[in-house]
């Protein structure tokens, strides 16, 4: 956490009269490292630069204004984060896993980094150097045998000694004295007790060391200078490992988490001396303080960072994509917010949005209490599915059993007055085994008959639900089943419908049935052995003549709706099949050589109008196409295709990628692009009372047809735009740039319109009629030189009766001949 204020001076003292406190929150996530604003929960900016994952990162204890990061790809990166520029980048060559910045070292940061089949504790020379890219080349071994975890390391009171900790042994290495004292715990674990240490952390003030253990315990050391007359205490509340320790600024309170989901805080080292923040939410893994001590925050295994305050009160949360155990519901996109909607917390639905990167809300499903126990047998949710328009969602849960699960369909409809999902209808046993599929008829949801659901089990039957009118006079509708279909007593394992809603196709097992979605008859079946089918989709708009199919044997397979034959296959392990709801475009993800491969075609074309091997090196399980808020101009052909929308997909390790034209720094919404400041400074009553000036003269300029003239720096200078945002550390003398910025406020004469010319010529045919007729001759071939060098060469000279003439011919009104 880092805290800055912004003062605001009053009056003509120097004390100022109100502050405003920024305080921004620094976070680590992937390749990047984003800034959060504690008060508004946004993204301020995303810093990019690193080629893989940033492992650590630290504040300059010297510049708080500063950040350093380290990353996986070798390199330290000095950032200015109030500006989100990187100042200077390191090099050191190997892997970095973790980052510490203790006040004490000058020029020079202590990371982690591989060796052999251990990890080692080195501090890097930060090199000086006019260049902003510069080798960081001398390294000096401090530690062997470290854990790779931050957590396993931490810097003594003023960076006098160094604490690691690893299985059930305990390092602590003396810079001064050059003294290393080792002190190991018993490997033993009776009456459920576990000695590994799990995390640690040292007192700000005095020589004392706190340590998490596997089994929940807390140890504090003291007396460690000696290596035989060393002493802990031990705190224990946890029942499970302790996963973070945080000391207060001061040091007199201790906070710890764990997989209890509970902050707890220890007062005066004392057991006796305890206070709880229960119900978190989940694990907590980390926990950060902030430098003047008013707030902490934690982060949760659920991808959440919860900002809380010193008085151990709850302030704010924020929630990026939650990692779900096993995202059984797939990825589907809510019509309405064109948020991406998949599992979240256990029975819950997160509703994530991404072009904010946070999610909008999370929808309780299952409506019971999880319990965090092994071996528990729960209902989680499995299959998730939205109507046309957003207005219907239809959830299916299910408990873990294999062999008879308990099974519940429900209807939510969505509450335009509470602005949510409301639940409707409850259907308990909708079928007698898993339900492997289901989805919304796509039509028109005025119409109530055409809104039907069909879901698919391993019963061996399909069925067609619908809504029916309730017996109550307030007119409530209810759903019910309409049909049951079945095709030689072979399991249903997917279905869709027709973009117009005519057909629908069923797969059970090896084949593929298509049905008339008016009567239900049987139309005809496709099949390409061996293998069942594992993904099937109409095509669309000019394709919709055709369906796609993929087995299990790696075959692709499009079949022609007219002909009732096979249009073309290809042989691919093709794992996902993801049609494009706004084009005839579908996607196809292969996983062959331990490699994710995109293909990207049309069903009347068999070739691939994109192909994207080697995509990444995780297996992708899932994928959605996300419409656009409006189509994106896309200059190369090869991505076209990603016009009117953009798809994403999700990794075995759950990762959302995207593939893109643009970077995910220009992706982010235009309010987090703004500057800090910006945002913070109040609208003062003169730049109202200026702003509500301004637009009643242009409504008046308007009303009376004047020409609306538009200066060249209300144009949206990008020169004048970058100088007013550009740092002013980094911009050339004011000298140097004053007459660059004035001629840029200069209007052009070449940008003057039709009546400014004409309103010149005539000021000088009046001044040329107030001369005199006895003008030398001389003085006007002279003048007649003048224009012609500047003009160029005339094919003639006019006399001066003739110039005079042609001033009548100028200032003559033709402007009745438009009425004709």
């Amino acid at each position: 956490l880092s805290d800055e204020g912004l003062s605001m001076a009053g009056g003509t003292g120097s004390t100022p009269r109100r502050v405003f406190p920024l305080r921004y929150l620094l976070c680590a996530s992937g390749d990047f490292v984003k800034v959060y604003s504690v008060s508004t929960e946004e993204t301020l900016r995303l810093m990019g630069g690193h080629a893989d994952l940033v492992t650590g990162i630290q504040l300059n204890p010297h510049n708080h204004m500063q950040l350093y990061s380290s990353s996986l790809d070798g390199t330290i990166k000095l950032w200015d984060f109030m500006d989100g520029i990187p100042i200077k980048t390191f090099t050191v060559g190997s892997k970095l896993l973790a980052l510490y910045a203790p006040a004490s070292a000058e020029d020079s940061v202590f990371v982690v980094i591989p060796k052999k089949d251990t990890f080692q504790l080195v501090s890097v020379k930060l090199a000086k150097g006019a260049g902003q890219d510069l080798e960081a080349k001398e390294l000096s071994v401090v530690l062997d045998g470290v854990g790779a975890s931050m957590k396993h390391i931490a810097f003594g009171r003023e960076g006098e000694y160094v604490v690691s900790v690893k299985d059930v042994n305990l390092q602590v290495y003396f810079f001064k004295r050059k003294l290393l004292n080792r002190f190991s715990l018993s490997t033993l674990k009776t009456k459920g007790g576990d000695n590994n240490f799990s995390c640690v952390v040292c007192h700000p003030t005095e020589d004392c060391i706190a340590t998490g253990h596997a089994d929940g315990k807390i140890r504090l050391w003291r007396n460690f200078h000696h290596r035989k007359e060393y002493t802990y205490s031990t705190l224990h509340w946890h029942h499970d490992i302790v996963m973070d320790l945080a000391f207060s600024v001061e040091g007199t309170r201790l906070l710890s988490g764990g997989v209890e989901s509970v902050l707890v805080q220890w007062h005066n080292e004392s057991s006796c001396q305890k206070d709880f923040l229960p119900r978190l939410g989940s694990p907590i893994e980390y926990i950060s303080m902030s430098s003047d001590g008013a707030l902490c925050c934690t982060l949760h295994t659920d991808n959440r960072i919860t900002i809380i305050n010193s008085n151990l009160r709850f302030s704010r949360s924020i929630q990026g994509l939650i990692k779900s155990r096993d995202v059984k519901t797939g990825l589907v996109v809510d019509p309405r917010t064109k948020a991406l909607v998949l599992n979240g917390e256990p029975g819950h639905l997160q509703f994530y949005s991404l072009q904010s990167d946070q999610q909008l809300f999370s929808l309780d499903i299952v409506q019971r209490q999880y319990i965090h126990q092994a071996g528990l047998k729960q209902s989680d949710l499995v299959k998730v599915a939205f109507s046309a328009r957003g207005t219907w969602l239809a959830t299916v849960e299910e408990s873990e059993e294999v062999t008879d699960p308990e099974l519940q369909l429900k209807l939510w409809f969505y509450n335009e007055e509470t602005q949510s999902f409301k639940l409707n209808t409850r259907i308990n046993s909708p079928h007698d085994n898993h339900i492997t599929d289901m989805c919304f008829r796509d039509m028109n949801e005025l119409e109530e008959d055409s809104l039907i659901l069909v879901t698919t089990g391993r019963d061996c039957v399909f069925k067609v639900w619908v809504m029916v009118e309730d017996t109550d006079p307030e007119g409530n509708v209810s759903w019910s089943c309409d049909f049951v279909g079945s095709y030689h007593n072979y399991q249903a394992t997917n279905c869709c419908f027709s973009e117009d809603g005519s057909l629908l196709a069923v797969s059970f097992e090896e084949t593929v049935t298509v049905w008339d979605s008016l009567t239900w008859d049987l139309k005809c079946t496709f099949c390409h052995p061996p293998g069942n089918i594992r993904n099937i989709c109409f095509g669309r708009q000019t394709c919709s003549k055709y369906l796609i199919g993929a087995t299990d044997y790696g075959f692709l397979c499009c079949w022609n709706l007219l002909t009732c034959a096979l249009e073309w296959s290809a042989h691919l392990n093709v794992v996902v099949l993801q049609p494009d709801p706004l084009s005839e475009h579908i996607a196809a993800v292969s996983w062959l050589s331990k490699e994710s491969s995109l293909f990207v075609f049309k069903p009347n074309e068999p070739r691939p109008i994109y192909i994207q091997r080697n995509l990444c090196k995780e297996k992708i399980l899932l994928a959605a196409f996300v419409p656009r808020d409006e189509p994106e101009i896309i200059s190369s052909e090869k991505y076209y295709w990603l016009r009117r929308s953009q798809l994403f997909f999700l990794t075995d390790t759950q990762e959302l990628m995207t593939l893109s034209t643009k970077s995910l720094e220009e992706r982010l919404t235009p309010s987090s692009k703004q500057l800090a400041v910006e945002e913070s400074l109040p609208v003062t009553p003169f730049s109202l009372l200026l702003g509500k000036h301004r637009r009643q003269q242009a409504q008046e300029d308007t009303e009376l047809g004047k020409p609306v003239v538009h200066n060249k720096q209300e144009q949206a200078s990008p020169a004048v735009k970058e100088l007013l945002h550009t740092p002013a550390h980094v911009l050339p003398s004011a000298s140097f740039l004053c007459t660059i910025f004035i001629n840029s406020l200069l209007i052009s004469k070449e940008n003057k319109s039709a009546e400014e010319i004409a309103d010149e010529v005539e000021v000088e045919s009046e001044k040329a009629e107030d001369d005199s007729d006895e003008e030398d001759v001389t003085e006007m071939e002279q003048e007649d030189t003048s224009h012609t060098e500047l003009l160029g060469e005339m094919t003639c000279k006019l006399s001066k009766s003739q110039e005079k003439e042609l001033r009548k011919i100028r200032k003559t009104d033709y402007s009745w001949i438009s009425a004709f």
